[in-house]
């Protein structure tokens, strides 16, 4: 293993040492459309991190909006769709509920997925109840090729973070691991059209987004409790 190896393995153990709940444990959200798997995947590492980091974690997957017939042209997609059943479908409740809201989505055309667009467009009435004020946001994405829009995909869901009021908290190169995956904005994962799975390193920028977003949060909570008192 070389030096530099040994040096991400040993951060990143550092970082995944178990932290003691408190009573009211910081509450994230990861929320993500998948086709193929590879969000799916990487959006699993996202939890990991977020969970070593303190945080409750819930998982959940927007619901489909493409019908059968067009989902079967693809056995990739339709294989995946059979298989994240056991997934929880993404409600209003589950990002309401949520401190800290961690969203995936594979590139289409430099944007996100349409059907993690139609559940974002369902959020009007939280918008309107400010409810997303202060929650910390982060985001990881995909793409069939190399570069493939993935820094614009992730601008774009920072965009809408704006719009609510939340914070965005991006991994930066705040970690040796960053520097292997290029992306100072999320999380993201070259799929070749879900023919490759995300490497290790991908999967180890998703960590450091979930762990670093979830950090961040519990830091201002901590920071928020000593001015109330």
């Amino acid at each position: 293993m070389r030096d530099e190896d040994q040096r991400h393995t040993t951060m990143l153990s550092q970082q995944s040492a178990p932290r003691r709940l408190d009573a009211d444990p910081l509450k994230v959200a990861v929320v993500y459309y998948s086709a193929t798997g590879t969000v799916h995947q990487l959006a699993q590492s996202v939890a990991d991190g977020a969970r070593d980091a303190g945080g409750s974690v819930r998982v959940v997957r927007v619901a489909e909006t493409v019908t059968r017939e067009v989902v079967e042209r693809n056995p990739l997609w339709a294989r995946h769709l059979d298989s994240a059943g056991s997934v929880p479908v993404a409600s209003l409740n589950d990002v309401r509920a949520a401190d800290v809201v961690l969203i995936g989505s594979p590139t289409r055309f430099g944007h996100v997925a349409s059907q993690l667009q139609a559940f974002i467009d369902t959020w009007g009435e939280l918008w309107g109840q400010n409810a997303f004020q202060d929650k910390v946001f982060a985001a990881f994405t995909a793409s069939a090729t190399n570069h493939g829009g993935q820094e614009t995909t992730l601008m774009s869901i920072y965009t809408m973070v704006c719009h609510l009021g939340g914070i965005i908290v991006p991994p930066g190169y705040t970690d040796p691991a960053q520097f292997e995956t290029g992306n100072p904005y999320g999380a993201s994962s070259v799929s070749h059209n879900g023919q490759l799975p995300p490497t290790e390193a991908d999967l180890r920028s998703a960590y450091i987004v979930g762990h670093r977003a979830t950090t961040v949060a519990r830091d201002l909570r901590a920071g928020q409790a000593v001015n109330l008192d």
